[in-house]
């Protein structure tokens, strides 16, 4: 990965992007994809689709959603005070003592979640949002009006870290990493070229409610899909030693399970290797839990699969995957679709690809 690719991925990271206000990141995810893409569209939900070779029959969409877990405003009392509710699967545990970014209607504006001293008795056991605030600094509710309202968005104050070993760190890798690697498998499969139409898809609102990929994929009636997320990693202390064991450098996961199409899988696991690069795999019986399950059930139906990276301390403000990984990930699918002929029969009951 060139240190151009990697200061894309670190603007991705640090544009803050909660789901339901996605629309920073997707213009620098535009301008991006604009030297390569042979045509970039957009919807109504938010999402951008870059496309390299439109007018073949066969359409292969990737997609990566690019919103994050973040907060929203439910009141502000009258000192200024501002309360807030969780914005997808974020924790109240791990808010204290956070910087915030509120991204207002009036603008930008930061405060603290601060914490009752210990010496006062500390926080109750089992708090809630509700028993927290963000303090901006303000006197009165008529400081912040100008700036903030309820429905407001906001994220922590939490920029991408470079660690050891080509580890990064940051908030909201979860899934932005994934709307990265789509844009840089859009550019690489571009430069090779491709007997398919490929349409690449930063989505939204995944974290909260999974539209963006069911317009996305309603919208092009793709022959087959690959969602690109990330997952449990378990190789840290205190991870949950039930799932499978899963690695940072481990390699790119396969889900397998009934949502995902075994003629896709092979695909990958042929290209896999073809490059002698490691694969990590991962159970989904019953759902994927990501944008693969809301693809799948668009239109007469559309074979997936899900190709995820793995992260560490998911939720968290301090993700952490491998740039490794992110790079194995981008070539697995740059070398699969570049091999494409677009007659693959994905039909499961059907012996042949």
């Amino acid at each position: 990965m060139n240190e151009q690719v990697k200061q894309f991925l670190l603007e991705l990271l640090s544009t803050p992007s909660p789901s339901g206000q996605e629309w920073h990141i997707q213009r620098k995810w535009i301008e991006y994809i604009k030297p390569f893409a042979y045509e970039i569209r957009t919807d109504m939900a938010g999402n951008v689709i870059g496309i390299v070779n439109p007018d073949a029959p066969f359409k292969v969409l990737i997609a990566g959603h690019c919103d994050e877990i973040g907060l929203i405003v439910s009141r502000i009392d009258d000192k200024g005070y501002i309360y807030v509710d969780a914005l997808g699967g974020i924790s109240q545990k791990l808010a204290v003592g956070m910087k915030v970014d509120i991204l207002g209607y009036g603008g930008r504006l930061t405060g603290v979640i601060g914490a009752n001293a210990q010496h006062h008795g500390g926080l109750k056991e089992n708090f809630e949002f509700s028993d927290l605030c963000i303090d901006c600094g303000a006197k009165s509710k008529e400081d912040v009006a100008g700036f903030v309202q309820v429905g407001d968005l906001a994220v922590y104050k939490r920029e991408p870290e470079l660690l050891l070993n080509g580890r990064l760190s940051g908030r909201g890798l979860d899934n932005r990493t994934g709307a990265f690697i789509v844009a840089e498998t859009l550019r690489r499969v571009a430069e090779r070229g491709t007997k398919v139409g490929l349409y690449a898809a930063s989505t939204v609102n995944e974290e909260t409610n999974m539209g963006g990929a069911y317009f996305a994929a309603a919208g092009l009636s793709p022959n087959m899909a690959i969602a690109l997320d990330v997952t449990f990693a378990t190789d840290y202390p205190g991870s949950n030693s039930h799932h499978a064991v899963i690695e940072l450098d481990g390699g790119p996961v396969l889900a397998k399970g009934a949502p995902i199409n075994r003629k896709i899988n092979r695909l990958l696991e042929q290209s896999a290797e073809r490059q002698n690069m490691p694969l990590q795999y991962e159970l989904t019986p019953r759902k994927t839990g990501t944008d693969a399950d809301m693809i799948r059930t668009t239109g007469r139906g559309v074979p997936i699969a899900l190709v995820s990276l793995p992260l560490r301390y998911m939720h968290a403000p301090v993700e952490t995957a491998s740039l490794r990984d992110m790079e194995q990930e981008i070539e697995l699918l740059t070398d699969m679709i570049v091999r494409l002929s677009g007659n693959e029969n994905l039909n499961p009951i059907d012996d042949e690809l």
